[in-house]
């Protein structure tokens, strides 16, 4: 094997890790939109029955993040917050479970905090595609910072309707989709940059 191969496969692993990952955040924007639409046709009936859905999501999803955190340790650092991401998933996952038939009452205040959490990670995102010379970074922080606005306007928002909160998230859910699209098209533009390797040599 040469020198050049033995360079170009970390790196194309480091690429492809970053599309797995960013095509996963796609798919969490398609669920929030999903539940956003469901909020809005049958607000009363939903809201019961998400209490127990987003509690296993939240909580599956985060142990998974704590693991997979420890288990791919010191790789990929540049996009790691995983176990950020697990613990607040996991405290998040287990309110809607303990809480169960309250949770219409605290359900604005969850979402809220989670849109609010996802906005500032992807305002760390936007920072470090600037340190790395990416073009795109400027639309990802603007997504962002709509997502904080929308994030903390629910949070705070005392009077906001289950309906009016299933329109935010489907709002923030093609915010995330809109920006982790843009992501992926920019990935081996970014690996580049970090790697300092061009991934065609």
């Amino acid at each position: 094997m040469s020198k050049v191969e033995i360079i170009k496969r970390p790196v194309e692993k480091v690429s492809d890790n970053l599309k797995k990952s960013a095509w996963s955040a796609v798919a969490e924007s398609l669920i929030t939109m999903i539940l956003g639409i469901l909020l809005i046709v049958w607000p009363d009936v939903i809201i019961q029955a998400l209490a127990y859905v987003i509690g296993i999501f939240f909580v599956v999803k985060g142990a998974y993040q704590i693991i997979n955190y420890f288990l791919v340790k010191g790789q990929n650092d540049f996009f790691n917050n995983n176990l950020l991401f697990g613990i607040v998933s996991t405290l998040i996952g287990i309110a809607a479970l303990v809480m169960g038939q309250e949770l219409a009452g605290v359900f604005r205040v969850i979402i809220g905090i989670w849109l609010t959490y996802e906005s500032l990670v992807r305002m760390n995102t936007a920072i470090k595609l600037n340190a790395a010379g990416i073009v795109i970074w400027k639309y990802v922080l603007i997504l962002a910072l709509v997502m904080l606005v929308l994030g903390i306007f629910i949070t705070f928002n005392s009077g906001a309707v289950v309906e009016l909160i299933g329109w935010t998230m489907v709002i923030t859910g093609l915010i995330g989709i809109v920006d982790d699209v843009m992501f992926i098209q920019y990935v081996n533009k970014i690996v580049e940059k970090v790697t300092g390797k061009n991934q065609g040599d």
